[in-house]
């Protein structure tokens, strides 16, 4: 009996060593489970903070590799910029997979000449980070105090002070173009759902009349 008990404490003590090691692989296939089905359409867009349709882009105050920023437009891909309002790159598994999206349709939207630009309320060293983890060439900013989610009216104002998630935006995009006008918005009231990166790049191409290669 002793010698049972040893040998299914040993088996559980090397479970638990393999759990911890391969604890990041574990931790992104439960996310990967968990976030299947997230990406909708543009059309299902169903939410509308921020700034109105038609308005001047009201700014940032936020930081991007060690400079203060203010401007979209420095950003943007010469016919206008796409900004994507994100919740954490460290906690919000639908954050980090829409990002990893996004990444990956970086050169469609260069190619319509569409610049691509995320900020979230987290430290410019969790960003780096992230990023070289998952190889995110597309800048990430970080909002200084929550200024530029306020600015923009789309500080999530369920947590206040002291919670853990204080300062995070509603997550959406926001599409300006050269001469800052908001000129269009994707937000899901439901933040475990993101606009598919496709979806965005089509709806963002209509908004800044950009032709397709085809010319339709």
């Amino acid at each position: 009996m002793k010698k049972i008990l040893i040998t299914l404490l040993t088996l559980v003590a090397f479970a638990l060593l393999l759990a911890y090691a391969l604890r990041e692989e574990l931790t992104e296939y439960i996310d990967s489970a968990r976030t299947t089905g997230m990406f909708v359409p543009a059309e299902r867009a169903d939410f509308s903070p921020g700034p109105a349709i038609g308005s001047t882009f009201p700014g940032l105050q936020a930081s991007h590799a060690g400079e203060r920023v203010t401007l979209i437009n420095e950003f943007s891909g010469g016919n206008g910029t796409l900004l994507v309002a994100l919740r954490s790159v460290d906690w919000c598994r639908y954050c980090k997979r829409q990002l990893i999206q996004l990444q990956e349709h970086k050169p469609f939207f260069t190619a319509a000449g569409i610049g691509l630009v995320a900020i979230s309320y987290d430290p410019p060293e969790t960003q780096a980070a992230f990023a070289e983890r998952y190889g995110i060439s597309l800048p990430l900013l970080s909002d200084n105090n929550n200024l530029s989610f306020r600015t923009l009216g789309i500080l999530n104002e369920k947590f206040q002070p002291g919670d853990s998630e204080y300062g995070v935006p509603y997550p959406g995009m926001i599409v300006i173009d050269d001469d800052n006008i908001v000129v269009g918005k994707l937000f899901l009231e439901d933040y475990s759902q993101r606009v598919d990166a496709a979806s965005a790049l089509a709806y963002a191409r209509r908004k800044l009349d950009v032709q397709t290669p085809f010319g339709s």
